[in-house]
């Protein structure tokens, strides 16, 4: 069954896709492969973004701050000398928590904690996460008057 509201914006719905796909396209160019595994709440990032413009998560603050802390979490936890059944969920619960308490709310950076502690933290890390936010944020920010909220 096909939404009314889809049959209204189809056109924006395929546009939003597509913008999706390319910015995550340019950040995966740009950071390389090896990055990939570190970078996957991106792609959660890019949904909230292009398909939820108007979200509170997807505001810059909250799409750069929420991945900041999902970072600092997951590195915290990453060289916390605790078994990975007791690291990994501390690192996704301290994420939220944090994210909630400062008002940073965006919900794909629980994924970055669990990614960063998982793989690896390193100053590549760093940036790749850095720079995926910042791209993301900024297609938002340049096309918010132009996207529409999808869902």
């Amino acid at each position: 069954m096909i939404k009314e509201k889809f049959r209204k914006l189809w056109i924006s719905y395929i546009i939003q896709s597509l913008m999706a796909a390319i910015a995550i396209f340019i950040i995966v160019s740009v950071l390389g492969k090896e990055r990939v595994v570190v970078i996957s709440a991106m792609g959660a990032t890019s949904f909230i973004v292009f398909a939820m413009p108007k979200a509170v998560s997807a505001r810059t603050r909250n799409v750069i701050g929420g991945h900041l802390v999902g970072l600092a979490s997951g590195a915290i936890f990453y060289f916390a000398a605790l078994p990975y059944f007791v690291g990994y969920p501390l690192a996704v619960g301290i994420a939220v928590f944090l994210m909630v308490a400062l008002d940073l709310e965006h919900p794909p950076a629980a994924g970055t904690a669990l990614a960063v502690v998982v793989n690896e933290v390193s100053f590549d890390v760093f940036v790749a996460i850095v720079i995926s936010a910042i791209v993301l944020s900024q297609c938002r920010y340049y096309l918010r008057n132009h996207l529409k909220d999808l869902v």
